[in-house]
């Protein structure tokens, strides 16, 4: 597992998770009953991997393993889950966009404040009229 771990950059700790959770199937054992996982773990390990970055929760990624244990039948229903994750995952990049656009139009302003090009303005700072 520690190899598995090394190659993946991934914790001992995750990987376990994962193999108790029921997440990497048909997993051999040693004589020692260490896990050993051949090329084809070691791909859907990526995967995983994958999809817990594009936000999938632990129930979702089995709930996507079992569609995948299903085989070529179960396509359309794995296109639909990704598609549904794929379409959050726009809104949050459209969001951090946003995000990035508000503090460069911020930091403009706080540099022509200081530059003296435009006067400091506030909304949370009463002045008298």
């Amino acid at each position: 597992m520690m190899q598995v771990c090394r190659e993946l950059d991934m914790t001992y700790q995750t990987l376990k998770y994962y193999c108790n959770e029921g997440l990497v199937p048909n997993v051999k054992r040693d004589n020692n009953n260490r896990r050993v996982f051949d090329e084809k773990d070691v791909k859907w390990i990526k995967d995983l991997t994958c999809l817990k970055k594009c936000g999938l929760s632990i129930q979702e990624m089995k709930e996507y393993l079992e569609l995948c244990l299903q085989g070529e039948s179960t396509i359309i229903l794995r296109k639909e889950m990704l598609a549904k994750k794929q379409e959050a995952l726009l809104v949050s990049i459209k969001e951090l966009e946003d995000s990035v656009a508000y503090i460069d139009w911020k930091q403009n302003f706080y540099d022509e404040v200081l530059s003296g090009q435009r006067p400091y303005i506030s909304n949370l700072i009463r002045t008298k009229e």
